[in-house]
């Protein structure tokens, strides 16, 4: 695979998408698509540090700045084919700065944007928490005014890039009595007295994850993001921007493990001829380009409605998410079973690939709350 197919997508992409593909493309076969994978949790950490910088550098970043959908879902599908460790780094600095391009905050603007896009500054986006993942109105994290300052009190998990990231955007009640209606959304440097690093959550791919602590961490009022209770409405505009990129980050694992199914297929000789000439091969990689496609497709159309100005890409979003990842979840599993005892070794990209497609199924909304949010809004849409 030397870089993203567009034909099936080109009817959803605009003038410059084309070269942006080829110039991440291109970047990633050079920079990333070799790097060996990171030994152990403090070996990820460096390493993703040191990708923030690789991609701030060639201009990675820029369809993050430029909020361009199409063009984040171009790069999250080059970046996973190649690293799935610097699609994570990619998919950090869109949650952790698009709250902050959303909100309109200039003070925020001015200190974290130029950073984050050129790779000087890591960005974290704070809304799980032990009682809170799905049910986000649920949240226990406190944020209490106190003059010019507010006073943030709780503790967060599953948080990428924690203990590494320069800042964190941190979601967290003003009222606990109004539910989604009384949560604020706060920029929160990493030096802040009062925020702590509590402990490495490891997994099974190389990936920076963790638990924080927020105890009498004092915030100034101009770091709030947006109005008073309104920091809900922002995570949720935030990650319907961004959701359908989950999906292109799993086209391009599936679109990698496509290739390497494809490839040993073609080389890999059993009982005398090309394991492509079995039948019950051809029938895995059919259905492997198959439902790639149709994921992709959802995928842009999610992306281009977001950037022709929609309100709300909720519906189109959460298809892409949903199925996207549950199928990209089956092409990797796919390619496994093509490769035999090669798919298991821990040395082989398909195996790279999947212990890292799962997690996609969950964060930034699992499958379930998918079927949810779609088959809601089609009952309300049948009201009318």
């Amino acid at each position: 695979m030397t870089g993203l197919d567009l034909s099936p997508v080109r009817v959803f992409l605009g003038a410059g998408h084309e070269r942006l593909a080829g110039e991440v493309g291109a970047f990633a076969a050079r920079e990333l698509r070799e790097r060996p994978e990171p030994a152990d949790d403090a070996a990820a950490r460096r390493e993703a540090r040191a990708l923030l910088a690789a991609m701030g550098k060639a201009g990675v970043f820029a369809s993050i700045g430029a909020m361009d959908w199409r063009g984040c879902c171009l790069a999250r599908e080059a970046l996973a084919a190649a690293s799935p460790l610097a699609d994570a780094v990619f998919a950090l600095q869109g949650l952790g700065l698009v709250p902050i391009l959303l909100s309109g905050n200039a003070a925020m603007r001015a200190r974290w944007v130029a950073p984050s896009l050129d790779g000087r500054a890591m960005a974290a986006f704070a809304m799980t928490e032990p009682e809170a993942g799905s049910d986000v109105a649920s949240l226990a994290t406190r944020a209490r005014r106190d003059g010019d300052h507010y006073v943030l009190d709780g503790a967060k998990c599953f948080i990428s890039n924690a203990g590494i990231a320069d800042y964190y955007s941190v979601f967290a009640t003003t009222d606990p009595g109004a539910g989604g209606r009384g949560i604020g959304c706060f920029v929160v440097p990493a030096e802040t007295p009062g925020l702590k690093f509590v402990r490495p959550q490891v997994l099974s791919s190389p990936h920076p994850l963790g638990e924080i602590a927020l105890e009498g961490c004092r915030v100034p009022v101009a770091n709030r993001l947006g109005e008073e209770g309104k920091g809900f409405a922002l995570g949720l505009k935030t990650l319907d921007r961004l959701r359908a990129t989950v999906g292109a980050a799993a086209c391009g694992m599936g679109a990698r493990a496509l290739a390497e199914a494809l490839a040993h297929a073609r080389s890999r000789k059993q009982f005398g001829k090309p394991l492509g000439e079995f039948q019950l091969v051809q029938e895995k990689l059919a259905r492997m380009a198959t439902e790639l496609t149709a994921a992709r497709l959802l995928v842009y159309r999610a992306a281009h409605a977001a950037d022709a100005g929609a309100e709300r890409v909720t519906l189109e979003a959460a298809m892409a998410k949903l199925h996207a990842t549950e199928a990209a979840q089956r092409i990797v599993d796919d390619a496994v079973q093509v490769l035999g005892g090669k798919g298991v070794l821990a040395s082989s990209v398909v195996d790279r690939l999947y212990r890292s497609v799962r997690a996609l199924r969950i964060y930034e909304g699992t499958s379930e709350v998918q079927h949810l949010v779609i088959a809601g809004l089609l009952l309300k849409e049948s009201e009318g």
